[in-house]
């Protein structure tokens, strides 16, 4: 592993949906990435590990409570996508309850894999939530 360095997932403007609720929570879940990388890059020790696994913990009920509001959001607004917006949450409470754990993988490969999933989630979804707006199905 040497060599490789947490992946930071800042907030980019390009991003917003102007959806308060999600936004935020797309903030909020990249701010959590963010805090997984400084536990990778300067903790070491028993310490580090428990500081990074509540963090861990943060950001799955966070991808859940996300994953409830965003799914919300689309059936109020009769999105065809709704069943794969769900089959994306149940397959990250599979990777992130079964295999991608801290039993599995060193802390810093799984924050690597937590930054890019939640930077592609965020990514997908604000597109598609513009796209409903630019189609006058969703409210700003």
């Amino acid at each position: 592993m040497s060599g490789l360095t947490p992946i930071r997932a800042p907030w980019n403007p390009g991003f917003a949906t102007q959806h308060g609720l999600i936004d935020a929570q797309h903030q909020t879940l990249l701010a959590e990435c963010d805090r997984m990388a400084e536990w990778c890059a300067s903790a070491t020790g028993e310490a580090g590990r428990a500081a990074f696994d509540q963090a861990f913990a943060r950001l799955k009920a966070l991808v859940k409570a996300h994953f409830e509001a965003e799914a919300t959001v689309l059936a109020e607004h009769g999105c065809a996508e709704l069943d794969d917006h769900r089959d994306e949450h149940e397959e990250f409470e599979y990777l992130a309850g079964e295999i991608a754990t801290v039993e599995n993988f060193d802390r810093l490969e799984l924050q690597r894999f937590l930054a890019l999933w939640c930077i592609g989630h965020v990514t997908g979804s604000s597109r598609q939530l513009r796209t409903l707006q630019a189609q006058g199905r969703t409210p700003a």
